[in-house]
């Protein structure tokens, strides 16, 4: 018989030293989003399936938990990503004609872990901008990711772009069905060349050339120009290409050791992402923080097919890669009856400090709390003191006399 405290694979519990660095990094992603005019919204965890499914594709439809409504009888799921929601706030309950900003932070449920380090249950921070077709919105969306991984104090970073318009554009006139084409990304995906190779006798020449050449077609500015020289001259190519570089060359001087790159033949996503697309990694990451980019089908099924793009990442991914933060400082008091004490712990917890009181029999862990500071009676004043090897932090309250 298992043990009733197991719990399912790639499930954890969040301890607190954990949860205190998420905590303090989702304040800061929230505020810095909100910095930009994104405004917060809190969907809900369970929605019915063809809602979370809307214009996603398979992978997601793989990754969802369903259950049905003893309500309704209808087939729910638990949400697997919080884009297709914030899609639908978008289009039917805010239902604005101009642009729309939104940013939410919450868990979301695997039925498969992505690798086998991964969690099932990722808290999703995310930022979506609905209503504008522009290349600024897809640089905005960049920006904001950069400048949330600083945030957490992930420096330096590197960006990939891809664009899913350059394989469609490679494509142009191609006799493959869906599942064939979504094949052939993942081959791509996976510079998988013998994989490749199967596709090209249904493609033309031209076609077939440019197929071979994309996987290797990776690297810094040299791609674009080499990806000019040697796929098909049509107009997504094209506007990929140009999309790509103009987005490229503002990051830089935005962030100016930000390292950019390309991989156009990174196709992940190929049937979500509808234009330019970006994952962002730490200097010495094998795992992208953050990925993102122009999906603008997402809101179709919701009968308001609005241009939208955006990123998203997991804040407990994002912990691990992060500085540890240190702890902000505790105040160790006495438990008293003393009625100066009392309101001297409150006056001072209103405040902002942490003042744990040592419950009667209580040996608290020093390191659990971060203590620096106790308060102790001196001449009859309820006073704060250093604590030993801790240099004093600010003056305390005005006394209050002992009674």
């Amino acid at each position: 018989m298992l043990s009733a405290w197991l719990l399912p694979e790639h499930i954890a519990d969040v301890l607190p030293a954990q949860a205190r660095q998420l905590e303090i990094l989702r304040r800061r992603l929230v505020d810095r989003a909100q910095g930009y005019g994104f405004e917060l919204v809190i969907p809900p965890l369970l929605e019915h399936l063809e809602s979370l499914l809307s214009g996603t594709g398979r992978e997601l439809d793989l990754k969802t938990f369903k259950l049905v409504d003893q309500t309704s009888g209808r087939t729910l799921g638990l949400r697997a990503d919080t884009t297709p929601q914030a899609a639908r706030i978008d289009a039917h309950l805010l239902n604005r004609d101009g642009v729309t900003r939104l940013c939410y932070c919450g868990p979301v449920l695997h039925a498969r872990a992505n690798s086998v380090a991964a969690s099932r249950e990722p808290l999703q921070f995310g930022a979506e901008i609905f209503g504008h077709a522009g290349l600024e919105a897809d640089l905005e969306a960049a920006e904001l990711a950069l400048d949330c991984l600083h945030a957490a104090g992930v420096k330096p970073l590197v960006i990939d772009f891809a664009d899913a318009r350059v394989l469609r554009g490679v494509l142009a006139g191609a006799a493959l069905d869906g599942p064939a084409l979504q094949d052939l990304a993942q081959a791509l995906a996976e510079k998988d060349v013998a994989a490749l190779e199967a596709f090209t006798p249904a493609l033309a020449e031209e076609a077939r050339r440019a197929l071979r050449a994309l996987p290797r077609l990776y690297g810094g500015d040299e791609v674009l120009a080499a990806a000019a020289r040697e796929l098909p001259d049509r107009p997504m190519v094209r506007a990929g290409l140009e999309q790509l570089r103009w987005l490229g060359s503002h990051l830089r001087r935005s962030f100016p050791d930000l390292q950019v790159g390309f991989d156009l033949g990174d196709m992940g996503g190929y049937g979500y992402y509808s234009g330019p697309r970006f994952s962002v990694y730490g200097a010495e990451a094998t795992d992208a923080l953050a990925r993102g980019g122009r999906y603008d089908e997402v809101g179709a099924v919701f009968g308001r097919n609005r241009p939208a793009v955006g990123f998203s990442l997991d804040l407990k991914a994002l912990a691990e890669a992060a500085a540890p933060e240190p702890a902000a400082g505790a105040i160790r008091a006495p438990w008293s009856e003393d009625a100066a004490l009392r309101a001297t712990v409150r006056r001072l917890r209103e405040a902002g400090e942490t003042v744990l009181a040592v419950l009667p029999g209580d040996q608290p862990a020093p390191q659990a709390f971060g203590f620096d500071r106790e308060l102790v009676e001196i001449g009859g004043h309820w006073v704060l003191r250093a604590l030993e090897g801790q240099a004093a932090r600010g003056a305390a309250l005005a006394p209050e006399p002992s009674r």
